[in-house]
């Protein structure tokens, strides 16, 4: 329901997009059109489709990570084999360190959608639209995929404890194994998905304003902001990637 309010939202920013580059490119003299045989029409669609799977990705590794640090604390400070309760303390700090890797790996996804959205705005008008429509399409189908498979993976451990009293068996480590990816594709990426689509559409439609308003600075803007958005991909995956045990 979320995912298709964002794409309905992301139709309409679309469609003003489209009438404001079709009242430029008039006052200009030229024509504009989204046309399958252009290079930029085929590039944008491209991008949109591949910032939507980094996306997932890159938050699946914060939920990841963010994970493996609670747990890692819980073994070497909890004693989980005895009837000892945790104190508010440590049990504070497992919430801490699962609030800092979210934090910190939406930081590094904000700053990329905010700076992919001003380069590819700056870049080409064209190539943004087509992007655009492919965030929201491609997006739309990924939401309801991870949704799905990650609502099969917990509901298959759930059948297996409850209806099938198999705790313990290696159809239970299975299961444990395929719920431990099922809740971040249905409780993180795919409900995250809905924000990244708002707001670059929405944020999409200011920059491409900026951008026909500029012509002279738009290659240099979009030069520069593609290089921080560059530099913090990265920094999703090789800054927030599992490493090791940590005091």
């Amino acid at each position: 329901m979320l995912i298709a309010t964002a794409v309905a939202g992301a139709t309409t920013m679309l469609f003003s997009i489209v009438l404001v580059l079709t009242k430029h490119y008039a006052s200009i003299g030229e024509a504009f059109s989204l046309d399958l045989l252009n290079p930029y029409v085929i590039l944008g669609l491209l991008m949109g489709g591949a910032t939507v799977y980094w996306f997932t990705g890159a938050s699946m590794q914060a939920v990841t990570t963010g994970a493996y640090r609670a747990v890692d604390y819980i073994k070497r400070n909890i004693k989980l084999d005895s009837a000892e309760a945790a104190s508010i303390e440590t049990s504070r700090t497992v919430v801490e360190i699962c609030t800092k890797y979210a934090q910190d790996g939406m930081f590094n996804i904000f700053i990329v959608i905010f700076c992919i959205t001003i380069a590819y705005a700056f870049f080409n008008p064209v190539f943004f639209i087509s992007y655009l429509v492919s965030i929201a399409v491609v997006g739309l189908f990924q939401a309801i995929f991870m949704a799905n498979a990650g609502g099969a993976w917990d509901n298959a451990k759930k059948v297996v404890e409850v209806e099938l009293h198999a705790k313990g068996t290696e159809l239970h480590d299975a299961t444990i194994v395929g719920d431990t990816v099922g809740d971040p594709f249905k409780d993180t990426s795919s409900v995250a998905l809905n924000p990244i689509i708002k707001f670059t559409t929405l944020f999409g439609l200011l920059a491409v304003e900026m951008a026909v308003a500029n012509p002279a600075i738009q290659i240099p803007v979009a030069v520069v902001f593609m290089l921080v958005a560059l530099f913090f991909v990265y920094r999703s995956f090789y800054g927030m990637r599992i490493t090791g045990a940590k005091s």
